[in-house]
C-alpha cells in the first residue's frame, strides 16, 4: 500500500515536467495559394504609426520602435515573413495623408468610423481598450454612474467622442473638461474632482508613475475602444493577408501584449517568472495531502457527528424558545403600555412596572386584586359579558375609561381587551393607555377652534379654507365663516354646497378670470389673490378682494387659508378717480390742442401782418436814404442804424413764429426732427446724430406736432441738465408703430428718485398718453439716459 501511495505522489508531481517537456506543436498554415502568391510579389511593405505612448514611441538611441502596436506588426512579420519599412506620424491626421500619398500600405491601432471607412480597409479588431473610472485607493471599490450625485464632479478630457457618450447617455453627472489625462487624475489626488475617466492605455502609460500611486479603478463606463489594422483600399488582398496573420496569432501571445503595455502597473507576486508553475506544484502537493488527512479526520469525526447532532437540535430549540421567552418578557417589562393579565374571576394575575407606575402601586400590590378596585365599572357581569365577546372574537373591544389610582384620583385611560391561551390557562389581557395628555389636546383643539370661528365671525369678510377632494380632486369648502350672510346673503352651508362654493358668486364677465388664477394655484400648490366683481343672493354687484395662503397639513394634503373682503366702496372711488384722471387728461389733450392752434395762428398773424408792416418800413427807410442821405451826413447814419435795427426786426419776428410752430412742420416730421437736431447743434456745440427713415407715412398735424414738443423738451433737458458730449435720435416705423428714441452719453439719473420740481418728465408723459403711446425711461447715474417714446400711426 505505501508503495502505490509514493507512485500517485511521483506521478502527481511528474505531471508539470511532462507538460512543459512537450514538444512545440508545428505551425499551422497562415494563407491560401492565392494570398501567399501575392505576398511573395509584394513581400517589402510600408507600415506607419502613429506616435502615441504606449501604442507606439521612437527609440532614438537604439533607431527603432517600441509599443503595443509595434510589437503586434513584429508578431505579424514573423509569422508572414514580411520585410518591413517603417515611418511614425504625429497624429492620425498625417497617418491618413501619408496613406492617400501613397507613402505607407498599413497601419495597426485605429479605430473604425464611418469618415475613415473611405479612406481604409479595416480588419477584425484585435485588441479591447476599456474606459475606465479612476477613484481614490480608500474610496469605494465600484461605482455606478446612475448613482452619482451633481455634486461629484466627473474629471475627462475634453472635447473627445468620450464626453458626447456621457453627455447622452448620463444625464445626471457633473462633467469637468481638462486638456490631458494626467490633469484629470491631478485633480482626483487634489479632491477637486471625485471621479476620472480615462482609457486603459492611457491610465497604464500614468500608474507607472510614483505620483499616481494612491488611486485604483472603480469601474469601466462600457465604451472600450476596438484596434484594428487599417491597410489601402486598393489592395483588398493585403487586408485578407493582415486579418489571417491576425488570426494566426496566438491569443495567449495578444494576451502578454495587453498586460506589458496596457494593463495598469501596481506591485503584484504574480508576475515574477514560473510563478504559476510553482504554485501549482504547491497545491497539488496540498490537495494531496489535505485529501489524505482529511480522510483520516472523517472516520474519527463521524462518531462524535452523531452523538452531538442530537444534542446540539435539542439544545438549539429549547435556546430559541427561552430567548423568545426572554424577548417576549423584556418587550412586556419595557413597555410604556400598562399591560394587565385577568382570569376569568376578574382577578389580576400580571401587571408589568408600566401599569404599575401609571397607577402609582407598588412593584406587586395589584397581584390578585379585583379590577373592580382599579376600573369601578367593571363589574362583575360586565366584565363575563366582557370575557365571552373576546373569547369568541367578536369585534374589536376598545373603549375609553378611567381607572383609581392608588391614591384615589382618576386617571383616564384607554382599554383594549384582547384573549390569550398561555400554559393551558385562559387570561383577558387589558393594555391601558394613558389619555391624559390626548384629553389636554383635544380641549385645547376645541378652544383653539372655538376661538378662530369666534375671531372669524367678527371679520368684516368671509374666512373660507379651500381644499382638493381626495376621492375626485375637486376643490371643496370644509370651513366658510359666518360673515358669509352679511357679505353675500349665503349660509356658510350653502356656499359649502358642492354646486356652489365660491366660483358662483364671481360675476359671470369676470369667471374665467377667476378660474383661471384659482385653478393655476391649485395645480402648483402657490398662494392666490384676485380682485373681482361678486352678486350676492339679491343679485346686488360687489367688489371682492380674495387672499389666499397655501399650507400643508401633517398628512401631506395641501390647504389654502382665505379671506373675501368687500372693497366695493375702495373700488368705486377707485373707479370714480380714474374716470376723473381720465376726463382730465382728455380736457388736457383738448386744451393742448387748443393752445397749438392758437400758436400757429398767431405764429402766421406774426409773419403774414408784422412782416409786411417790417418790409414796407424798410422800403420806406431805403426811399429815404436815397433821397435825402446825401443832404446830411448825420441823417444817413441814422437811416443805416434804422435798417439794422429793422433786420433784427425781422429776424425777431421769424424767431417767434418759428417758436410757436415751426414751419418746417409742414415737410413733415423727420425733417423737422433733423432740423430740430441742426439748431441744437448750433445753440449747444454738442453733435447730435439723426438717424430717420426715407420713406415715412404721413402723420396728422396734431401728433407731428406733439411728438416734435416731446423732442424739444428731452433736447432742452440734456442741455440744462445731462452734460453730455454726443446725442443720438432714431426715429423708426414698425409694427403699426413710430418710434422716437432720444440717448445722451451724459451724468444720467436714479428713475426712482422723486423731482418734486421738475415737471418736463410729467409734460411728456402726459403728452404721449394723450397721443395713445407709451414711454420709455432708462437712466443711470453715470451711465447717460434714453429716453424712447411710441405712438400710433393711426
Amino acid at each position: 500500500m505505501k508503495r502505490v501511495r509514493c507512485l500517485w505522489v511521483i506521478g502527481w508531481l511528474c505531471l508539470p515536467l511532462i507538460a512543459l517537456a512537450r514538444p512545440d506543436a508545428p505551425a499551422p498554415q497562415v494563407l491560401v495559394p492565392a494570398q501567399q502568391q501575392w505576398l511573395d510579389t509584394h513581400r517589402s511593405l510600408r507600415v506607419g504609426l502613429v506616435l502615441q505612448a504606449p501604442y507606439a514611441q521612437f527609440d532614438r538611441r537604439l533607431q527603432q520602435f517600441y509599443g503595443l502596436n509595434a510589437d503586434l506588426v513584429g508578431a505579424l512579420a514573423k509569422i508572414l515573413r514580411l520585410d518591413l519599412t517603417w515611418r511614425g506620424f504625429a497624429d492620425e491626421a498625417a497617418l491618413e495623408h501619408a496613406l492617400v500619398a501613397g507613402e505607407i500600405d498599413f497601419a495597426p491601432g485605429l479605430v473604425q468610423t464611418p469618415a475613415s471607412l473611405r479612406t481604409w480597409l479595416f480588419s477584425d479588431p484585435y485588441m479591447r481598450v476599456p474606459q475606465l473610472l479612476v477613484g481614490p485607493r480608500s474610496g469605494a471599490l465600484t461605482v455606478d454612474l446612475e448613482a452619482l450625485g451633481a455634486g461629484e464632479r466627473v474629471a475627462l478630457r475634453m472635447p473627445s467622442k468620450l464626453a458626447d457618450y456621457l453627455r447622452g447617455n448620463y444625464a445626471n453627472l457633473n462633467l469637468q473638461g481638462v486638456p490631458s489625462e494626467r490633469e484629470a487624475l491631478q485633480l482626483v489626488l487634489g479632491g477637486q474632482a471625485a471621479l476620472a475617466v480615462l482609457d486603459e492605455a492611457q491610465l497604464s502609460r500614468l500608474s507607472r508613475e510614483s505620483e499616481f500611486g494612491d488611486l485604483a479603478v472603480v469601474g469601466d463606463i462600457g465604451l472600450p475602444q476596438l484596434l484594428r489594422i487599417g491597410s489601402r483600399r486598393d489592395w483588398p488582398v493585403l487586408a485578407e493577408v493582415l486579418e489571417r496573420g491576425l488570426q494566426a496569432l496566438p491569443a495567449k501571445e495578444l494576451e502578454q501584449m495587453h498586460q506589458r503595455w496596457l494593463q495598469p502597473r501596481s506591485p503584484r507576486f504574480s508576475e515574477s517568472a514560473g510563478f504559476w508553475q510553482n504554485l501549482a506544484l504547491l497545491l497539488g502537493l496540498s490537495l494531496l495531502c489535505a485529501l489524505l488527512t482529511l480522510t483520516w479526520q472523517r472516520r474519527q469525526q463521524r462518531g462524535l457527528e452523531r452523538g452531538l447532532l442530537a444534542a446540539r437540535e435539542s439544545l438549539a430549540e429549547r435556546q430559541v424558545r427561552e430567548e423568545a421567552l426572554r424577548l417576549s418578557q423584556f418587550s412586556i417589562d419595557q413597555s410604556t403600555v400598562g399591560i394587565f393579565w385577568v382570569n376569568w374571576d376578574s382577578h389580576v394575575r400580571y401587571a408589568n412596572p408600566a401599569a404599575e407606575r401609571m397607577l402609582g402601586f407598588a412593584e406587586g400590590a395589584l397581584l390578585d386584586r379585583p379590577l373592580a378596585d382599579i376600573e369601578p365599572t367593571l363589574d362583575m357581569d360586565r366584565w363575563l359579558q366582557l370575557w365571552r365577546r373576546a373569547r369568541s372574537g367578536e369585534g374589536d373591544l376598545r373603549f375609553d375609561s378611567q381607572c383609581r389610582r392608588a391614591d384615589g384620583s382618576l386617571l383616564p385611560v384607554e382599554l383594549s381587551l384582547s384573549f390569550l391561551r398561555f400554559r393551558d390557562a385562559e387570561y383577558l389581557v387589558l393594555f391601558l393607555t394613558d389619555v391624559t395628555e390626548r384629553q389636554r389636546a383635544l380641549a385645547a383643539l376645541r378652544e383653539s377652534e372655538a376661538r378662530l370661528k369666534g375671531i372669524a365671525g367678527n371679520v368684516p369678510g368671509l374666512v373660507f379654507r379651500l381644499e382638493r377632494d381626495p376621492a375626485e380632486g375637486d376643490p371643496e369648502f370644509p370651513y366658510i365663516s359666518e360673515g358669509s350672510e352679511a357679505l353675500v346673503g349665503y349660509t356658510p352651508a350653502a356656499i359649502q354646497h358642492p354646486q356652489m362654493g365660491l366660483r358662483n358668486l364671481v360675476h359671470p364677465e369676470d369667471r374665467a378670470d377667476y378660474h383661471r388664477v384659482q385653478d393655476l394655484a391649485l395645480a402648483s400648490d402657490r398662494d392666490w389673490s384676485w380682485q373681482g366683481r361678486i352678486l350676492t343672493r339679491d343679485g346686488e354687484q360687489r367688489w371682492a378682494d380674495i387672499k389666499a395662503t397655501t399650507r400643508r397639513l401633517g398628512d401631506g394634503r395641501m390647504v389654502w387659508d382665505g379671506v373675501v373682503w368687500d372693497i366695493t366702496q375702495g373700488k368705486q372711488s377707485e373707479l370714480a378717480l380714474a374716470t376723473s384722471q381720465e376726463q382730465l387728461r382728455e380736457l388736457s389733450a383738448h386744451l393742448e390742442s387748443v393752445r397749438e392752434e392758437e400758436k400757429a395762428r398767431i405764429a402766421r398773424e406774426v409773419h403774414d401782418e408784422l412782416g409786411q408792416m417790417l418790409t414796407v418800413l424798410k422800403l420806406e427807410v431805403s426811399m429815404c436814404e436815397l433821397a435825402y442821405a446825401e443832404l446830411d451826413d448825420g441823417l444817413n447814419e441814422r437811416l443805416a442804424s434804422m435798417k439794422r435795427l429793422i433786420a433784427q426786426l425781422f429776424q425777431q419776428v421769424r424767431d417767434v413764429a418759428t417758436a410757436l410752430r415751426p414751419p418746417i412742420l409742414d415737410a413733415g416730421i423727420a425733417s423737422a426732427i433733423e432740423w430740430q437736431a441742426r439748431r441744437f447743434e448750433a445753440r449747444t456745440g454738442i453733435p447730435c446724430l439723426v438717424q430717420v427713415p426715407e420713406h415715412l407715412s404721413p402723420l396728422s398735424d396734431a401728433r407731428a406736432t406733439g411728438l416734435f414738443r416731446i423732442l424739444q423738451e428731452a433736447l432742452t433737458n440734456v442741455m440744462r441738465h445731462a452734460r453730455a458730449h454726443t446725442v443720438q435720435i432714431d426715429l423708426l416705423s414698425e409694427d403699426g408703430l413710430l418710434r422716437m428714441t432720444i440717448i445722451d452719453d451724459g451724468g444720467g439719473f436714479c428713475v426712482d428718485e422723486t423731482r418734486p420740481t421738475s415737471f418736463g418728465l410729467v409734460g411728456v408723459r402726459e403728452r404721449v398718453l394723450m397721443l395713445g403711446g407709451s414711454m420709455t425711461l432708462d437712466s443711470e447715474p453715470g451711465e447717460g439716459t434714453s429716453l424712447s417714446v411710441a405712438i400710433p400711426l393711426a
